[in-house]
């Protein structure tokens, strides 16, 4: 009888680490997407013969339905099962893959990549509900730890992945990739992922709150994916926020009304759930500028490859992979506080590291602050999703995570936004001159710099608003509000 029941322990113990690499799978795919079709578009320009301007919706699709629809699909997965929406999320993303690398036409490939956002935007929530859901407090912090350098690791090897596939294949085989890759994840999948929901007695859609989260979420973004193209005082950017702020005003307005909101926004007055989202925004603010500036910069003013443009993110990937681990550990028996404070000062201070680099730099002069900053992001990224999903009780994991991620999403693109046109300020040379180059890398120091300021502010941001245990914090608000 003793051997039965350590035998049946020790299965429940495998059957965890079994579930953290069938979810890992799918967040490896939609987080790489995010960045493997960057380096393809001159590629696909030639052989879908348009325009590189109409080819950039190819990106803008994706990301608008990802970041629009993470909400709705945390929800729906606390609702109606993490692991059947996950599912449903793989199989939509998996197809919507195959018809990407099958597409003839830009209109056609532009469709499936917004389909292909859509199934992302189910899985994304569910990966991280299904790891609350699966491990216990104890070991989440390791879980919620690898989940991030999986994470990390896909934005990061994603331009040399598409770079690989692109110069010894053909651009159609980034997306074809998945097509295994997901058929694999759902087979895992239903294995080994047991089935998890919101059990509180009363369920039901909140539908007007749904509805306006996606008009918020897609408005906002929209306008900072274009607002350098189209220009920041434009008719059409201007009216897409104020658009945001009707959207958002009408969303908070329900869901303090409503007797089943979709989103309690009581949470936000546990100091660690909004210091962690907010945590969630700087630190994607920061870091996606530089993994898009700077691989320019490498490609345009040193001449790598985009092949090596890519791999030159890969130390700073394998610190995220190696440390992010023990980091969620630590955050486990310490707490998140010092851990995401020091994080981001180390970020910080990497970003200023780049105000060595100039027009005849070298991978060597980049090393440190790529070095730092994957200590920096690894020491963070852990510790600040525990401290986002400690908040949350794990019935409602779903849409802590959905919140988390959209919080992460729109700090990206207005990363991405801001960064962009700080160092459009500084271009005053004709294109492919010295003149230009030079432009470049002084706006380039700027944009940083300015990424810097915000780093140091999150680090501050952490100490100050992750006080306590989120749960024991919880525990508080509620007993306050009884």
């Amino acid at each position: 009888m003793r051997v039965r029941i350590l035998a049946i322990l020790v299965a429940e113990e495998n059957r965890k680490w079994w579930t953290l690499l069938a979810v890992s799978f799918g967040l490896f795919m939609i987080m790489l997407d995010n960045t493997v079709v960057n380096v393809a578009l001159p590629t696909m320009e030639k052989d879908l013969h348009v325009t590189l301007a109409s080819l950039e919706w190819v990106v803008v699709a994706y990301a608008l339905t990802f970041a629009s629809l993470m909400i709705t699909g945390g929800k729906l997965a606390d609702m109606f099962g993490r692991r059947r929406i996950f599912m449903a999320g793989l199989v939509i993303f998996t197809l919507s893959s195959l018809a990407c690398g099958l597409s003839s036409t830009i209109d056609t490939l532009i469709a499936a990549r917004a389909v292909q956002g859509a199934g992302a935007a189910l899985m994304n929530p569910a990966t991280l509900s299904i790891v609350v859901a699966t491990f216990p407090p104890k070991q989440r912090g390791q879980a919620i730890g690898i989940w991030a350098g999986v994470s990390a690791l896909a934005l990061a090897i994603g331009p040399l992945i598409g770079g690989l596939i692109t110069q010894n294949i053909n651009w159609n085989w980034i997306f074809f990739i998945n097509v295994p890759i997901g058929a694999l994840g759902l087979v895992v999948s239903r294995l080994v992922i047991r089935e998890s929901r919101d059990t509180s007695h009363e369920q039901s859609i909140d539908l007007p709150g749904l509805l306006t989260s996606i008009g918020f979420l897609f408005s906002l973004s929209y306008a900072l994916i274009e607002g350098n193209r189209h220009g920041w005082t434009s008719p059409e950017i201007l009216g897409l926020f104020a658009a945001a702020a009707v959207f958002l005003v009408v969303f908070l307005l329900l869901e303090a009304r409503q007797r089943l909101p979709m989103l309690d926004l009581p949470l936000f007055r546990i100091g660690a759930f909004t210091g962690a989202n907010l945590v969630a925004m700087l630190v994607s603010l920061a870091m996606f500028g530089v993994f898009f500036f700077v691989s320019l910069y490498v490609q345009n003013i040193l001449g790598y490859s985009a092949t090596q443009a890519g791999a030159i993110f890969l130390p700073m990937t394998v610190l995220i992979i190696l440390i992010a681990p023990i980091a969620g550990r630590f955050s486990d028996r310490v707490g998140s506080r010092w851990l995401m404070g020091g994080g981001m000062t180390l970020l910080g201070v990497s970003l200023l590291l780049y105000q060595r680099v100039g027009l005849h730099s070298n991978f060597w002069t980049l090393l440190p602050a790529l070095l730092l900053g994957g200590l920096g992001m690894a020491l963070t990224m852990s510790p600040m999703t525990s401290a986002a999903m400690g908040a949350v009780p794990v019935d409602k994991a779903g849409v802590g995570s959905g919140v988390l991620n959209s919080f992460r999403q729109v700090g990206g693109s207005l990363g991405i936004a801001v960064m962009g046109a700080i160092l459009a300020s500084y271009i005053h040379h004709p294109l492919h001159t010295l003149g230009a180059a030079q432009d470049y890398v002084n706006g380039l120091h700027a944009a940083l710099a300015v990424s810097a300021a915000i780093s140091f502010g999150a680090a501050i941001v952490a100490v100050v608003l992750v006080r306590t245990r989120p749960d024991v914090e919880r525990a508080h608000i509620a007993e306050v509000a009884a």
